[in-house]
Protein backbone atom coordinates (compact mmCIF):
# COMPACT_ATOMS: atom_id res chain seq x y z
CA UNK A 1 0.00 0.00 0.00
CA UNK A 2 1.02 3.49 -0.39
CA UNK A 3 -0.14 6.25 2.51
CA UNK A 4 -0.25 9.74 3.13
CA UNK A 5 -0.86 11.67 6.21
CA UNK A 6 -3.11 14.44 4.71
CA UNK A 7 -4.15 17.82 6.39
CA UNK A 8 -6.92 20.41 5.57
CA UNK A 9 -7.30 23.90 7.38
CA UNK A 10 -8.67 25.83 4.48
CA UNK A 11 -11.47 27.28 6.40
CA UNK A 12 -13.20 26.50 9.94
CA UNK A 13 -12.60 22.39 9.83
CA UNK A 14 -9.72 21.52 11.19
CA UNK A 15 -8.92 17.89 9.82
CA UNK A 16 -6.12 15.22 9.69
CA UNK A 17 -6.26 11.34 7.64
CA UNK A 18 -4.43 8.57 7.27
CA UNK A 19 -5.21 7.48 3.76
CA UNK A 20 -3.97 4.51 1.65
CA UNK A 21 -4.12 2.93 -1.43
CA UNK A 22 -4.48 -0.57 -1.58
CA UNK A 23 -2.94 -2.79 -4.06
CA UNK A 24 -6.30 -3.66 -6.38
CA UNK A 25 -6.68 0.30 -6.51
CA UNK A 26 -9.15 1.04 -3.60
CA UNK A 27 -8.77 3.85 -1.07
CA UNK A 28 -8.45 2.88 2.32
CA UNK A 29 -9.64 5.90 4.63
CA UNK A 30 -7.38 4.07 7.92
CA UNK A 31 -8.02 6.68 10.41
CA UNK A 32 -10.04 10.34 10.00
CA UNK A 33 -10.63 13.19 12.18
CA UNK A 34 -12.33 16.36 11.91
CA UNK A 35 -12.67 19.61 14.82
CA UNK A 36 -15.43 21.64 13.68
CA UNK A 37 -15.64 25.64 14.35
CA UNK A 38 -19.30 25.53 13.36
CA UNK A 39 -20.67 26.59 16.55
CA UNK A 40 -18.09 28.93 17.31
CA UNK A 41 -18.65 31.03 14.58
CA UNK A 42 -21.95 30.21 13.96
CA UNK A 43 -22.31 33.45 16.88
CA UNK A 44 -21.22 35.12 14.17
CA UNK A 45 -23.34 34.14 11.14
CA UNK A 46 -20.15 33.15 9.68
CA UNK A 47 -16.21 32.50 9.38
CA UNK A 48 -14.16 34.76 11.32
CA UNK A 49 -10.55 34.41 9.91
CA UNK A 50 -8.82 35.35 12.98
CA UNK A 51 -10.93 32.99 14.89
CA UNK A 52 -10.63 29.74 12.47
CA UNK A 53 -6.49 29.96 12.27
CA UNK A 54 -6.15 30.14 16.41
CA UNK A 55 -8.44 26.96 16.62
CA UNK A 56 -6.68 25.23 13.67
CA UNK A 57 -3.33 25.76 15.92
CA UNK A 58 -4.45 24.64 18.88
CA UNK A 59 -6.33 21.10 17.44
CA UNK A 60 -4.10 20.12 14.60
CA UNK A 61 -1.64 18.81 16.31
CA UNK A 62 -3.99 16.68 18.88
CA UNK A 63 -5.66 15.52 15.49
CA UNK A 64 -2.70 14.18 13.98
CA UNK A 65 -1.76 12.68 16.70
CA UNK A 66 -5.06 10.72 17.15
CA UNK A 67 -4.75 9.89 13.29
CA UNK A 68 -1.55 8.17 13.70
CA UNK A 69 -2.27 6.12 17.30
CA UNK A 70 -5.56 4.86 15.95
CA UNK A 71 -4.23 3.50 12.83
CA UNK A 72 -1.62 2.38 14.36
CA UNK A 73 1.12 3.95 12.61
CA UNK A 74 3.67 6.15 12.96
CA UNK A 75 4.89 8.79 10.58
CA UNK A 76 7.80 7.00 9.55
CA UNK A 77 5.39 4.64 8.09
CA UNK A 78 3.79 7.24 5.64
CA UNK A 79 5.10 7.98 2.11
CA UNK A 80 3.98 10.86 1.89
CA UNK A 81 2.39 13.88 3.62
CA UNK A 82 -0.18 16.44 2.09
CA UNK A 83 -1.49 19.51 2.86
CA UNK A 84 -4.03 22.40 1.62
CA UNK A 85 -2.08 24.83 0.19
CA UNK A 86 -5.07 26.34 -2.16
CA UNK A 87 -7.66 27.98 -2.53
CA UNK A 88 -9.27 29.10 1.17
CA UNK A 89 -8.52 31.73 3.91
CA UNK A 90 -4.68 32.35 4.25
CA UNK A 91 -3.92 32.36 7.40
CA UNK A 92 -5.57 28.92 7.87
CA UNK A 93 -4.38 27.80 5.18
CA UNK A 94 -1.00 28.08 6.92
CA UNK A 95 -1.17 26.26 9.43
CA UNK A 96 -1.73 22.41 8.01
CA UNK A 97 0.91 23.68 5.04
CA UNK A 98 3.36 24.79 7.87
CA UNK A 99 2.62 21.68 10.39
CA UNK A 100 2.75 19.34 6.83
CA UNK A 101 6.34 20.96 5.27
CA UNK A 102 7.72 20.93 8.60
CA UNK A 103 7.01 17.27 9.00
CA UNK A 104 8.11 16.33 5.85
CA UNK A 105 11.45 18.02 6.39
CA UNK A 106 11.74 16.51 9.90
CA UNK A 107 11.13 13.06 8.62
CA UNK A 108 12.16 13.42 5.16
CA UNK A 109 9.12 12.26 3.67
CA UNK A 110 7.82 13.85 0.46
CA UNK A 111 5.17 16.83 0.44
CA UNK A 112 2.42 17.02 -1.40
CA UNK A 113 0.47 20.35 -1.61
CA UNK A 114 -2.96 20.16 -2.72
CA UNK A 115 -5.52 22.03 -4.01
CA UNK A 116 -8.23 22.40 -2.10
CA UNK A 117 -11.02 22.08 -4.97
CA UNK A 118 -9.03 18.84 -6.29
CA UNK A 119 -9.70 17.18 -3.20
CA UNK A 120 -13.41 17.46 -3.40
CA UNK A 121 -13.40 16.02 -6.65
CA UNK A 122 -11.33 13.52 -5.63
CA UNK A 123 -13.58 12.76 -2.35
CA UNK A 124 -15.87 10.60 -4.98
CA UNK A 125 -13.14 8.20 -5.37
CA UNK A 126 -13.42 7.27 -1.42
CA UNK A 127 -17.21 5.59 -2.28
CA UNK A 128 -17.49 1.89 -3.19
CA UNK A 129 -17.96 3.19 -6.52
CA UNK A 130 -15.35 4.68 -8.76
CA UNK A 131 -16.10 6.68 -11.52
CA UNK A 132 -14.79 5.76 -15.17
CA UNK A 133 -13.20 9.09 -16.55
CA UNK A 134 -14.01 11.24 -18.26
CA UNK A 135 -16.61 12.14 -16.60
CA UNK A 136 -18.56 15.77 -15.86
CA UNK A 137 -18.14 16.64 -12.07
CA UNK A 138 -21.05 19.02 -10.24
CA UNK A 139 -18.53 20.66 -7.56
CA UNK A 140 -21.13 22.66 -5.69
CA UNK A 141 -19.67 24.04 -1.91
CA UNK A 142 -20.00 26.83 0.36
CA UNK A 143 -17.42 28.82 -2.11
CA UNK A 144 -17.50 27.33 -5.48
CA UNK A 145 -20.77 25.97 -7.80
CA UNK A 146 -18.60 24.80 -11.00
CA UNK A 147 -19.26 22.03 -13.56
CA UNK A 148 -15.55 20.50 -14.44
CA UNK A 149 -14.94 17.92 -17.09
CA UNK A 150 -12.29 14.80 -15.77
CA UNK A 151 -10.38 13.17 -17.82
CA UNK A 152 -8.63 10.24 -17.66
CA UNK A 153 -4.77 11.67 -17.34
CA UNK A 154 -6.26 13.54 -14.37
CA UNK A 155 -6.86 16.91 -16.95
CA UNK A 156 -10.01 19.49 -15.48
CA UNK A 157 -11.86 22.05 -18.05
CA UNK A 158 -14.70 23.54 -16.14
CA UNK A 159 -17.58 23.78 -18.08
CA UNK A 160 -19.88 25.75 -15.78
CA UNK A 161 -20.00 28.09 -13.50
CA UNK A 162 -21.44 30.43 -10.98
CA UNK A 163 -20.90 34.59 -12.02
CA UNK A 164 -22.13 35.75 -8.57
CA UNK A 165 -22.45 33.35 -4.97
CA UNK A 166 -22.22 29.86 -4.50
CA UNK A 167 -24.94 27.31 -3.99
CA UNK A 168 -23.83 27.32 -0.64
CA UNK A 169 -23.20 30.76 0.23
CA UNK A 170 -27.06 31.29 -1.46
CA UNK A 171 -28.01 28.92 1.38
CA UNK A 172 -25.97 30.59 4.03
CA UNK A 173 -27.89 34.10 3.15
CA UNK A 174 -31.54 32.51 2.83
CA UNK A 175 -30.89 31.01 6.02
CA UNK A 176 -30.08 34.19 7.92
CA UNK A 177 -33.09 36.24 5.99
CA UNK A 178 -35.20 33.51 7.83
CA UNK A 179 -33.90 33.48 10.86
CA UNK A 180 -32.85 30.34 10.58
CA UNK A 181 -29.09 29.00 11.70
CA UNK A 182 -25.49 28.88 10.34
CA UNK A 183 -24.17 26.85 8.38
CA UNK A 184 -27.68 27.58 6.09
CA UNK A 185 -27.76 24.46 3.67
CA UNK A 186 -28.55 22.43 6.78
CA UNK A 187 -31.21 24.74 8.11
CA UNK A 188 -32.95 25.39 5.18
CA UNK A 189 -32.89 21.53 4.98
CA UNK A 190 -34.31 20.83 8.43
CA UNK A 191 -36.65 23.68 7.87
CA UNK A 192 -37.91 22.83 4.65
CA UNK A 193 -39.05 19.24 5.65
CA UNK A 194 -42.77 18.79 5.33
CA UNK A 195 -42.92 22.16 3.30
CA UNK A 196 -44.36 23.01 0.13
CA UNK A 197 -41.46 23.45 -2.52
CA UNK A 198 -44.27 24.76 -4.86
CA UNK A 199 -45.86 27.18 -2.67
CA UNK A 200 -43.64 30.13 -4.34
CA UNK A 201 -42.84 30.79 -7.58
CA UNK A 202 -38.68 31.99 -7.53
CA UNK A 203 -36.70 32.58 -10.41
CA UNK A 204 -33.82 30.06 -11.70
CA UNK A 205 -30.72 32.94 -12.78
CA UNK A 206 -29.63 32.88 -16.30
CA UNK A 207 -26.56 34.40 -17.59
CA UNK A 208 -26.92 36.25 -20.97
CA UNK A 209 -24.50 35.86 -23.52
CA UNK A 210 -23.22 38.96 -25.20
CA UNK A 211 -24.22 37.21 -28.58
CA UNK A 212 -28.09 36.82 -27.32
CA UNK A 213 -29.29 34.14 -25.14
CA UNK A 214 -28.20 32.52 -22.13
CA UNK A 215 -25.31 30.02 -21.24
CA UNK A 216 -26.50 26.57 -21.18
CA UNK A 217 -24.60 26.00 -18.00
CA UNK A 218 -23.86 28.48 -15.73
CA UNK A 219 -24.95 29.76 -12.24
CA UNK A 220 -26.57 32.96 -10.94
CA UNK A 221 -28.24 32.81 -7.23
CA UNK A 222 -28.21 36.48 -6.95
CA UNK A 223 -31.59 37.49 -8.34
CA UNK A 224 -32.74 34.43 -6.51
CA UNK A 225 -31.99 35.84 -2.94
CA UNK A 226 -33.67 39.00 -4.04
CA UNK A 227 -36.75 37.60 -5.04
CA UNK A 228 -36.62 35.38 -1.76
CA UNK A 229 -36.25 38.98 0.08
CA UNK A 230 -39.18 40.37 -1.75
CA UNK A 231 -41.45 37.37 -0.78
CA UNK A 232 -40.33 37.21 2.91
CA UNK A 233 -41.03 40.99 2.96
CA UNK A 234 -44.65 40.10 1.60
CA UNK A 235 -45.69 37.70 3.86
CA UNK A 236 -48.03 38.19 6.59
CA UNK A 237 -46.21 37.24 10.19
CA UNK A 238 -45.79 34.39 11.46
CA UNK A 239 -43.68 33.60 8.19
CA UNK A 240 -44.31 29.85 6.52
CA UNK A 241 -40.90 29.50 7.07
CA UNK A 242 -41.14 25.86 6.10
CA UNK A 243 -43.17 26.21 2.58
CA UNK A 244 -40.82 29.73 1.89
CA UNK A 245 -37.53 26.87 2.85
CA UNK A 246 -38.53 24.50 0.91
CA UNK A 247 -39.64 26.63 -2.39
CA UNK A 248 -36.33 28.41 -1.82
CA UNK A 249 -34.29 24.79 -1.80
CA UNK A 250 -36.35 23.01 -4.64
CA UNK A 251 -35.35 25.73 -6.94
CA UNK A 252 -31.94 25.72 -6.31
CA UNK A 253 -31.91 22.11 -6.71
CA UNK A 254 -33.37 21.95 -10.18
CA UNK A 255 -31.31 24.45 -11.70
CA UNK A 256 -28.24 22.34 -10.18
CA UNK A 257 -29.77 18.98 -11.46
CA UNK A 258 -30.89 20.67 -15.00
CA UNK A 259 -27.68 22.18 -15.68
CA UNK A 260 -25.62 19.74 -15.00
CA UNK A 261 -27.50 17.22 -16.98
CA UNK A 262 -27.56 19.43 -20.11
CA UNK A 263 -23.85 19.71 -19.59
CA UNK A 264 -23.41 15.80 -19.62
CA UNK A 265 -25.19 14.37 -22.69
CA UNK A 266 -24.58 17.81 -24.58
CA UNK A 267 -20.93 16.62 -24.08
CA UNK A 268 -21.44 12.90 -24.67
CA UNK A 269 -20.64 12.27 -21.01
CA UNK A 270 -22.11 8.90 -19.72
CA UNK A 271 -21.34 9.57 -15.52
CA UNK A 272 -22.00 12.72 -13.52
CA UNK A 273 -20.28 13.12 -10.01
CA UNK A 274 -21.49 15.35 -7.34
CA UNK A 275 -19.05 16.73 -4.59
CA UNK A 276 -18.73 19.42 -2.11
CA UNK A 277 -20.68 20.25 1.22
CA UNK A 278 -24.24 21.32 -0.86
CA UNK A 279 -24.04 17.41 -2.35
CA UNK A 280 -25.06 16.34 1.08
CA UNK A 281 -28.49 17.89 0.30
CA UNK A 282 -31.04 15.22 0.58
CA UNK A 283 -33.60 16.56 -1.74
CA UNK A 284 -31.04 17.19 -4.28
CA UNK A 285 -29.25 14.14 -3.96
CA UNK A 286 -32.60 12.13 -4.72
CA UNK A 287 -33.58 14.43 -7.41
CA UNK A 288 -30.59 13.86 -9.17
CA UNK A 289 -30.31 10.28 -8.87
CA UNK A 290 -34.30 10.00 -10.04
CA UNK A 291 -33.88 12.85 -13.00
CA UNK A 292 -30.77 11.20 -14.47
CA UNK A 293 -31.84 7.99 -15.09
CA UNK A 294 -34.30 9.29 -17.16
CA UNK A 295 -31.96 10.56 -19.49
CA UNK A 296 -28.88 7.41 -19.45
CA UNK A 297 -26.73 9.15 -17.03
CA UNK A 298 -24.66 7.20 -14.15
CA UNK A 299 -24.75 8.85 -11.21
CA UNK A 300 -21.69 8.89 -8.43
CA UNK A 301 -21.90 11.04 -5.05
CA UNK A 302 -19.54 11.43 -2.74
CA UNK A 303 -20.11 9.72 0.54
CA UNK A 304 -22.00 11.87 3.25
CA UNK A 305 -18.76 12.03 5.21
CA UNK A 306 -16.63 13.38 2.92
CA UNK A 307 -18.46 15.66 1.54
CA UNK A 308 -17.85 18.97 3.79
CA UNK A 309 -14.67 20.06 4.04
CA UNK A 310 -12.16 17.01 5.30
CA UNK A 311 -8.87 15.13 5.36
CA UNK A 312 -9.76 12.18 4.03
CA UNK A 313 -10.57 14.07 0.47
CA UNK A 314 -6.98 15.73 0.57
CA UNK A 315 -5.07 12.26 1.06
CA UNK A 316 -7.25 11.07 -1.76
CA UNK A 317 -6.27 13.72 -4.23
CA UNK A 318 -2.64 13.48 -3.40
CA UNK A 319 -3.05 9.58 -4.23
CA UNK A 320 -4.10 10.07 -7.14
CA UNK A 321 -1.32 12.71 -8.15
CA UNK A 322 1.15 9.64 -6.63
CA UNK A 323 -0.55 7.46 -9.00
CA UNK A 324 0.74 9.86 -11.83
CA UNK A 325 4.11 10.14 -11.03
CA UNK A 326 3.84 13.14 -8.49
CA UNK A 327 6.69 12.67 -6.10
CA UNK A 328 6.93 15.66 -4.41
CA UNK A 329 6.33 19.63 -3.85
CA UNK A 330 8.95 22.22 -2.95
CA UNK A 331 9.42 22.66 0.32
CA UNK A 332 9.19 26.69 -0.02
CA UNK A 333 5.79 26.47 -1.65
CA UNK A 334 3.53 28.91 0.14
CA UNK A 335 -0.03 29.78 0.28
CA UNK A 336 -3.00 31.10 -2.06
CA UNK A 337 -6.52 32.37 -1.29
CA UNK A 338 -7.28 32.25 -4.58
CA UNK A 339 -5.53 29.60 -6.97
CA UNK A 340 -7.39 28.94 -9.74
CA UNK A 341 -8.08 24.73 -9.93
CA UNK A 342 -6.52 24.57 -13.61
CA UNK A 343 -3.27 25.83 -12.41
CA UNK A 344 -3.24 22.85 -9.64
CA UNK A 345 -0.52 20.75 -11.83
CA UNK A 346 1.95 24.07 -11.36
CA UNK A 347 1.89 22.85 -7.05
CA UNK A 348 4.29 19.75 -8.38
CA UNK A 349 6.82 22.27 -10.17
CA UNK A 350 10.50 22.33 -9.26
CA UNK A 351 9.97 25.74 -8.27
CA UNK A 352 7.08 27.03 -5.98
CA UNK A 353 3.81 28.30 -7.44
CA UNK A 354 3.58 30.62 -5.07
Amino acid sequence: MTSVLALETSCDESAAALVSRRADGRFDVQSARIASQVEEHARWGGVVPEIASRRHVEALPGLIEQVLGESGSTIADVDAIAATVAPGLAGALMVASVTGRTLSALHERPFLAVHHLEGHLASVHLAEHRPQPPYLVLLVSGGHTELIRVEADGGMERLGRSHDDAAGEAFDKVARLLGLGYPGGPAIQAAAEGGDGSRFTLPKGRISLTEGGFHPYDFSFSGLKTAMLRTVEAQDSPLPTADLAASFEQVVVDVLVERSLRCATDHGLEELVMVGGVAANHRLRRTLQLRSAAVGVRVSVAPLAYCTDNAAMIGAAALLRWERGARGCSWRTGVSARWPLGQADQLYNEQPAF
